[in-house]
This record gives C-alpha cells, sequence and structure tokens, in this order.
C-alpha cells in the first residue's frame, strides 16, 4: 500500500490517530465548548427560526460573489461594536482566518515574528514560500525584541501571538502589545482559546488587559469554541480588512461562511453580553476547583497536566472513559511532552468536575 511504512511508524511511536464517533454519555471535559453553548436549545431554536425567514439557508458562494449575505454584515457590525474595532470580516474557520492572514499579510521582504507555540495552522502557513519567518521562545519578550533587533531593516514587521495557548493554557504576555506598538508592527492575535473566556466583558485579551485597538493590531476569533458554532472572523482597521478581502485567498475564494453558523454565532454573542456575570461568576468557580483539587492555576478553562508519556496519556484517558467522563490525551508531536488536557467547561456541573478531579489526582 502507498503508506503502509508510514502508518507503522506512526503505530510503533504511539502517535497514530484515529476516529472515534462522540459518546454522548460521557461527560464532556475533553471539547472546547468552553461556555457550553453548543448544547444550548434556545439558541439553537432562535436562529433556526430566523434562518427559516431568509429567502435561502444557504450562503452559496464566496463573499466576493454574491456570497455576503446581510447577515454577515450584522455579525460583523456587531462584533466590531462589541471589541471596538473598526472593521471585520467573517471566515470558515479558524484555521482557514490563520493561513488567510499569514499568506496575505506576509509579503516579499517583510519579517514574521511568530510565537514557538502558536497554533499549526499559523506554522503550515509560514512554510509558503514567500513567507520569512523567524520563531520566538514562548511568551519570551527579550527573545522577542532580540530578533527584532536582528531583522530591524525587514520592510514590515508582523508578530503572531495566541491570546491563549491552545495545549498550555497560558496567556500571552501583555508586553507584546507595548513591542508591537513600539516597532510599529502589526500584531495578529489568535483569540481562539481566549475569546468568550477573558475579560470583563468577556471579549478576550484585548479586554482583559483593557487594551484599545490601534491600526496595527488584528485580532482573530473563532465561533467553534466559546460561541458554540463553528466559523471565525478577523478584528482589525478598515484599511487592513480592506487589504485582507483583497489578497487573502481563503476569504477570496472560499465559500462564505454558513448562514446558520453565522446567525447562531450573533445570537451567542448577544447572549455572552447579556449573561456576562453569570458566566463570570462559573468561569471563576471551575478555575478555583481546579486550584483546590488539582493545585493547578489556570488563566483560563483549558488545564494541561504534564504526563510525558504518550502510552500513559491514552491508558489515563482511556481509565477515565470507564468512569463516565471525556477528557483530552494530547501526545507527542502535538505538543512537546505528553499531557491530558482537561477542559473545565461550564456544559458540565462543578459536582462532576470535583469528581474527575479527585479521580485524576489520585493517578497522575
Amino acid at each position: 500500500m502507498y503508506y503502509e511504512n508510514e502508518l507503522k511508524a506512526l503505530k510503533k511511536s504511539l502517535r497514530y490517530r484515529e476516529r472515534k464517533v462522540v459518546d454522548a454519555a460521557l461527560k464532556d471535559f475533553a471539547s472546547n465548548d468552553y461556555l457550553g453553548l453548543a448544547h444550548n436549545k434556545e439558541l439553537h431554536k432562535a436562529t433556526s427560526q430566523e434562518l427559516e425567514k431568509l429567502p435561502s439557508h444557504s450562503a452559496k458562494a464566496s463573499l466576493l460573489v454574491n456570497g455576503y449575505h446581510q447577515v454577515h454584515k450584522d455579525f460583523e457590525v456587531a462584533l466590531c461594536e462589541a471589541n471596538n474595532f473598526e472593521d471585520a470580516v467573517v471566515v470558515g474557520s479558524g484555521f482557514n482566518a490563520n493561513i488567510a492572514m499569514i499568506e496575505a499579510l506576509c509579503r516579499k521582504g517583510d519579517m514574521l515574528f511568530m510565537d514557538e507555540l502558536y497554533h499549526a495552522s499559523g506554522v503550515l502557513a509560514t512554510q509558503l514560500e514567500h513567507v520569512s519567518v523567524v520563531f520566538f521562545k514562548h511568551n519570551d519578550m527579550q527573545d522577542l525584541q532580540r530578533l527584532l533587533r536582528e531583522h530591524s531593516d525587514a520592510k514590515r514587521k508582523i508578530i503572531a501571538v495566541e491570546g491563549i495557548y491552545s495545549m498550555d493554557g497560558d496567556l500571552c504576555d501583555r508586553e507584546v502589545f507595548e513591542i508591537a506598538d513600539a516597532q510599529d508592527a502589526i500584531l495578529i492575535v489568535d483569540e481562539a482559546h481566549s475569546s468568550g473566556v477573558v475579560g470583563e466583558r468577556l471579549m478576550g485579551v484585548f479586554d482583559l488587559y483593557k487594551i484599545t485597538p490601534k491600526p496595527n493590531h488584528i485580532k482573530m476569533g473563532t465561533l467553534g469554541k466559546a460561541y458554540g458554532g463553528f466559523g471565525a472572523y478577523i478584528l482589525a482597521s478598515a484599511h487592513i480588512i480592506d487589504y485582507l478581502i483583497n489578497r487573502a485567498k481563503p476569504i477570496i475564494y472560499a465559500t462564505a461562511l454558513s448562514l446558520y453558523d453565522t446567525l447562531l454565532a450573533h445570537k451567542s454573542l448577544e447572549y455572552i453580553r447579556e449573561n456576562r456575570e453569570i458566566l463570570l461568576g462559573e468561569i471563576n468557580l471551575r478555575k478555583m476547583i481546579i486550584q483546590r483539587e488539582l493545585g493547578i492555576s489556570v488563566d483560563g478553562l483549558i488545564v494541561p497536566i504534564i504526563i510525558n508519556d504518550n502510552k500513559k496519556v491514552m491508558d489515563i484517558k482511556e481509565l477515565m472513559q470507564k468512569e463516565d467522563y471525556a477528557i483530552g490525551a494530547i501526545r507527542q508531536p502535538t505538543v512537546p511532552k505528553a499531557i491530558v488536557r482537561l477542559i473545565a467547561r461550564l456544559g458540565e456541573s462543578e459536582s462532576d468536575l470535583i469528581s474527575l478531579c479527585k479521580k485524576l489526582a489520585k493517578i497522575i
């Protein structure tokens, strides 16, 4: 067979992956549905009722070829208002959004400065022939500044960080905003795991750090995590959004985000804003439980437990499944050291979270 040796090697190194149908009977502490909105039937019903009234239920085309609907525009306006950005564009997924930004923003003579733990979608985009990139040590602002000095002759400087890192669960350093502004560097902040989770208004790290968006700031957020749907968005100045619409291939050539997901995300945004205080209380309570039961301080709702053994993390995952809990088992090379990844999501009860933590504490 064509890839038999490669598959054998993956199995031998305990890196082989396979799909398994979700077991809805398990208590879900594995998914990125941070606020439990993927199970909110009221949001689903309201979205479906609104979609039913529209002349079509599909976007039907790309944003630039008869696929840009009023529901897209309305959601973009709401995102701008909630996040204090000038303009926005909806995208098919966070993966596509990262490829769109890096593919389009990085031109010949520019230099991209990327955190070494940035998401795989962004790292993949750096492999495009025209992209020049250097990686700085994770959250190390001194290393970033050193690299900026070394490449001071770059035509444009572009810095890429995550708001909350998807595996480690830690926040980006606030100083990165100051460094980007001082260097007049474009700053990309991937808020896939921070939007809806941190900040007084639950809008993410711009909100948490009280950053007023500037012309060099870009925020990308996803809709398949805290917002309980699918898709993504990019927030930036009108100038940068105009440029992306004209140059970013995943925006130009892909079918526009589905109308259902756009409507659902808009309603999720409204829900988050209306229930901010309750949600903040629930998030803080779960962070306290994690600290008390596991001795781990977390910035968001991602709880990484380092095991450093690919086989053992899978064994722990299977053991917890027998106890009716779903947790993540993340192996090398996705992470430097294999981890159990627990999501303290609001979709499950505090008592179940406490019970799970107690079970894990006995075996890790």
